[in-house]
Parts: C-alpha cells; sequence; structure tokens
C-alpha cells in the first residue's frame, strides 16, 4: 500500500495522516482534528530538534518547541447551563482554543438558562464549590486568572471572596451580572448588590454592560442613547471602584460600543445588529481574557472579543430560534493563537 502525495509530505491512504520527512532520522505526523494541529516525534533526533512544522493549506512553517510552555490557568466561578450556549458552556470552549488552560467552578448547575426556556432542572454548587477550592488550594495548584460571572446569592458571592483570597497574585476579573437593557434581574436584591460591588472593588477588571454599570454606580439604569464622550465618561467614572473596566453593550446610535478605562481608555463601536442572544457577554468576557493572557494590551484584547461577537452573531441564521444562542463554534478555529517564528 502506498502512501499518497501531498504537498506538505505523504498521505497515508487509512488513517489520512501526512507524514514529513523533512530531516534526515526526523519524522513527523500531524493531523487537524476540530482545526487544531496536533503533532509528534516519531524517530529519534529530539536533542538536535530545530525543525519545522508545515501547517496545512498554507506551507507555512513553524517552529516546533522542545520545551512547550504550560498553558495559564484561569478559575472560571460561573454557572453551568446546559442548554443555551451561556456561562461556562461557552467560556470553556473559547479559553481552551485560545490556549488557556480554564478550570471550572460551578456556582449552580442549570438544564438551561433562565431567559425563556421555562424552569430549569437546578443543583447548586456551593457546597461543591468550598471543597472544590480547598482542595486546589491543598493540591498547590497556582491560577494565572480568577473570572466571576452569575454570582446567584450571597452564598456564591462567598465563594468569589473565598478564591481571591486564596490566590491573592492571580489576576481577578469580575463580570457583575445583575442586569441588562435597563432593569436589574428579578432575584437580585440591594444586598446582593452591595456584596457585588464590594467584590468589583477587590478585582483588577471589572466587565459590566451598560445596566450593570448604572447600578454599579448607585443610579436608576436608564437605556438611552450616549454620544461617544459620554460612553468614555461612563467607563472612566468606574475607576473610583476598580482599577479597570471595560462597559460592554453601549448604545451608540447605529453602532453598539464598549469603552475602558484605565491606563489604556479606549472606545470601541461595531455596527449595530438588531438581535439579542443570551450568552454574548460570556463569550466578550472569555474572547477578552483569552486574549489579555496571550499578550494583549487591552483595548486590543477587548476589539478582538467584540469582533468575535459580531462575527458570531452575523454567522447565526436569521431562523435560529434565539434563545438557544449564538452559533460560534464553526468560528472557533479563528481564536487559535498564531505561532510564532524564533
Amino acid at each position: 500500500m502506498f502512501h499518497s502525495k501531498t504537498p506538505f509530505g505523504e498521505k497515508d491512504p487509512v488513517s489520512g495522516v501526512i507524514i514529513s520527512c523533512k530531516l534526515s532520522g526526523i519524522r513527523f505526523f500531524y493531523a487537524e482534528v476540530c482545526g487544531i494541529l496536533f503533532y509528534d516525534v516519531l524517530m529519534g533526533g529530539c536533542a538536535r530538534l530545530k525543525s519545522a512544522l508545515l501547517i496545512p493549506h498554507t506551507g507555512k512553517e513553524v517552529p516546533y518547541l522542545i520545551h512547550p510552555v504550560e498553558p495559564k490557568k484561569v478559575l472560571c466561578i460561573h454557572d453551568l447551563s446546559g442548554m443555551g450556549r451561556c456561562s461556562l458552556a461557552v467560556i470553556l470552549p473559547v479559553l481552551s482554543v485560545m490556549g488557556v488552560q480554564p478550570v471550572a467552578l460551578p456556582t449552580v448547575v442549570l438544564s438551561t438558562h433562565t431567559g425563556g426556556l421555562g424552569t430549569p432542572a437546578r443543583l447548586d454548587g456551593c457546597a461543591y464549590g468550598e471543597q472544590a477550592l480547598e482542595h486546589y488550594h491543598a493540591l498547590g495548584v497556582e491560577f494565572d486568572c480568577i473570572y466571576t460571572g452569575y454570582l446567584g446569592g450571597e452564598d456564591q458571592v462567598a465563594l468569589a471572596e473565598k478564591a481571591f483570597a486564596l490566590w491573592p497574585a492571580a489576576k481577578k476579573i469580575v463580570d457583575p451580572v445583575m442586569g441588562d437593557n435597563g432593569k436589574a434581574y428579578s432575584t437580585v436584591t440591594p444586598a446582593l448588590i452591595d456584596r457585588i460591588r464590594a467584590l468589583c472593588g477587590a478585582a483588577d477588571l471589572i466587565l459590566p454592560n451598560y445596566t450593570e454599570a448604572q447600578i454599579l454606580l448607585q443610579r436608576q439604569p436608564q437605556t438611552e442613547l450616549l454620544t461617544d464622550e459620554a460612553a468614555q465618561a461612563l467607563a472612566d467614572e468606574l475607576t473610583a471602584l476598580a482599577p479597570g473596566a471595560v462597559v460592554t453593550g453601549l448604545p451608540l446610535g447605529k453602532y453598539i460600543g464598549c469603552a475602558g478605562s484605565g491606563k489604556d481608555r479606549f472606545l470601541i463601536k461595531k455596527l449595530h445588529i438588531s438581535r439579542s442572544f443570551p450568552g454574548t457577554g460570556d463569550l466578550y468576557g472569555a474572547v477578552l481574557i483569552g486574549s489579555l493572557l496571550q499578550g494583549n494590551a487591552l483595548s486590543a484584547a477587548a476589539d478582538n472579543a467584540a469582533e468575535f461577537v459580531a462575527l458570531s452573531i452575523q454567522n447565526t441564521p436569521a431562523a435560529q430560534d434565539t434563545r438557544y444562542g449564538v452559533w460560534f463554534e464553526p468560528l472557533l478555529p479563528r481564536l487559535c493563537p498564531a505561532s510564532s517564528a524564533e
């Protein structure tokens, strides 16, 4: 049985694996699975390995890393909704494909999200979360980042506070999920708002939407259009609460915007698409955090996130039931980190 020739080497007719003999004594195989390149050394020569792999369909070379860098770890304290493309169901695949190791800590497990799919089955995760944090700490696990999202009660806020205390060196990013479209969620009480505001005060970066930013600033949420100057000013006001803030969902006429405060002030605008989906805030936050951990500036990370959310909405057919979220999965290969030549 013979291997078929390809621009990148010989292809095994049974397995479909492409074999490259670029250097004498060294062979590589690699295959594309879900758009990710996998490779290994088949025959010796590791000590003198300075070769390169060819990326399929491009002919470009990327260096083979003899000493791979350990992926950064993000502790994700969010709810887990089985259906609906939101929270951990979105965050985990996005961070993974961006080269980051997400560690899930579900605050609550739901069969679906709560946005119009009936009453979901529910399993509270607070007791599990307490034990998981203690276990990770006992193992000596170190987190590069702690990312919190929906916290449905004061007990769940306490879980996030404990994580912050156990890993003080981790970058702390809080998405203060409390409301949208000018209204607080029905489960959000004044006491919970105070606890979440205090949690934001312990964070390095907060990611409120337009409604949540106003709640944090103790204002009655409004939905009126903003000028560019007013949008930037709103983000700047949040520096009294946290060193950095990115406010999302800002209505700027025919645009939807996000504004960043702190030393890297910015305003990013994308054309407004008049369709509303659950989970787009989680998608935005995950891409932003993955981009930050790849070494991007906050403004670049925010732009990457806004662009990916916009593409995901555009990729979702108009006839699709919006309650089930955006079709982001086919676009995940776009988020794979590019290898740089040495």
